[in-house]
């Protein structure tokens, strides 16, 4: 039986009472959750195994690749720069990456970049993750591509391009790459990387595909899906030429999957980040704070800029620059449906703060969700959450 560690204030209960259940289930390998509650972190727990294969332990410590969380964090650095008035974000891209402006993409502006609207969901050829690793040249290229509709009139989730579109704003206005940015202006406190040296790469858990048990079925999305949006959904994954398909699986992270150094030292800007539970809820901790970036600024990025149908995934998204909004790819109790954002990962990770709730909440884990839209391991916990608000 699986022992969980960790801190948990007694007034969040409810939280640790379904981190334990998961593990209990058969749900969990490995996994940790951290929560603020303000500026007090009134959960930090973790458990289970960080490496199936050796059965090295998950500890304190221990960081996890996020997968898609790593977009909120980009999107951040993004957001912060332009605050800074570096450029502006409904101004045209052309302005100030004048290769862009070709084969119909003339009229895009840095929102379209921010928010899924800029009609580069996929790349048009195979890229492998040795040349993922080269930034620049991976936006050079998608520079040179046209779009899929024309950047404005439609959304589509970007899965892995969206980190060197939103990237080179950063790079391009800073002169660093994202993760080297982050590290500098405000995740220098935290054990969060984008672009992970080989210390923190080899006290990382792996990452290991699910093994679900019986008890499981209520965390199929039959439990929030219909059953055509399933079919749907099934039958995009596996069609080769589906934008949905496309969009994931290209670059393709190579041997190892996503364990795969290369895919990990590289830093994807997209879905790359290797952090801990405390150190993503610290940085939406900040965020709600006003420590990163000014109140009416983060105000005026959760703003829906995308909402409805989205091209890739197929059912409802709403982002506004960068960040999730309740929709059905991102769960939210009904507590936190008028203000919590964030960002999910594939696997079932995620990462969600609430300005209003004064709450910031993290849950990462390495046995990864074998269904196509996750599972609800991490709505149980933000709903435990905010109920422990009340």
């Amino acid at each position: 039986m699986t022992t969980v560690q960790g801190h948990c204030d007694p007034a969040f209960s409810a939280v640790r009472d379904v981190f334990e259940q998961n593990f209990a289930d058969g749900r969990e390998l490995g996994a940790a959750v951290a929560v603020y509650a303000g500026e007090r972190k009134v959960v930090d727990l973790w458990g289970g195994v960080a490496d199936r294969r050796t059965g090295r332990a998950w500890l304190a410590d221990t960081p996890c690749f996020a997968f898609s969380c790593t977009k909120a964090v980009t999107a951040t650095a993004a957001l912060l720069l332009a605050e800074r008035g570096a450029y502006d974000i409904d101004g045209p891209v052309t302005s100030w990456w004048p290769e862009y402006g070709m084969r119909g993409k003339e009229g895009t502006t840095a929102a379209h970049l921010l928010s899924h609207q800029a009609g580069l969901p996929a790349f048009a050829r195979p890229v492998s993750a040795e040349e993922a690793a080269d930034a620049p040249a991976r936006a050079a290229e998608l520079a040179l591509q046209a779009p899929e509709w024309e950047p404005g009139t439609a959304h589509g989730y970007h899965a892995l391009t969206y980190g060197w579109l939103a990237g080179e704003i950063v790079r391009r206005h800073s002169g660093r790459l994202v993760g080297e940015f982050v590290k500098d202006e405000f995740a220098g406190h935290l054990d969060l990387w984008i672009g992970s040296p080989d210390d923190v790469i080899d006290r990382a858990a792996k990452l290991s595909a699910g093994r679900r048990s019986p008890q499981n079925g209520a965390d199929s999305p039959r439990a929030v899906g219909d059953d055509n949006v399933l079919e749907r959904l099934a039958n995009a994954y596996v069609d080769p030429d589906s934008p949905l398909n496309r969009s994931l699986n290209n670059p393709h992270p190579g041997k190892g999957g996503y364990n795969n150094p290369v895919v990990l030292r590289a830093g994807w800007p997209a879905a790359g980040m290797i952090a801990t539970a405390p150190a993503l809820a610290g940085f939406y901790r900040d965020l709600i704070a006003g420590r990163i970036l000014r109140p009416d600024t983060l105000t005026e990025a959760l703003k829906p800029r995308a909402n409805g149908a989205d091209r890739t995934m197929l059912v409802r998204s709403a982002f506004g620059l960068g960040y999730m909004r309740p929709a059905m790819t991102f769960f939210t109790p009904a507590a936190g449906r008028q203000h919590a954002f964030g960002h999910t990962g594939a696997g079932g990770s995620i990462g969600l703060g609430d300005a209003n709730a004064g709450l910031a909440v993290a849950y990462l884990p390495n046995n990864m969700g074998d269904q196509l839209s996750g599972d609800l391991r991490a709505y149980r916990i933000t709903e435990a959450a905010y109920a422990s608000l009340t």
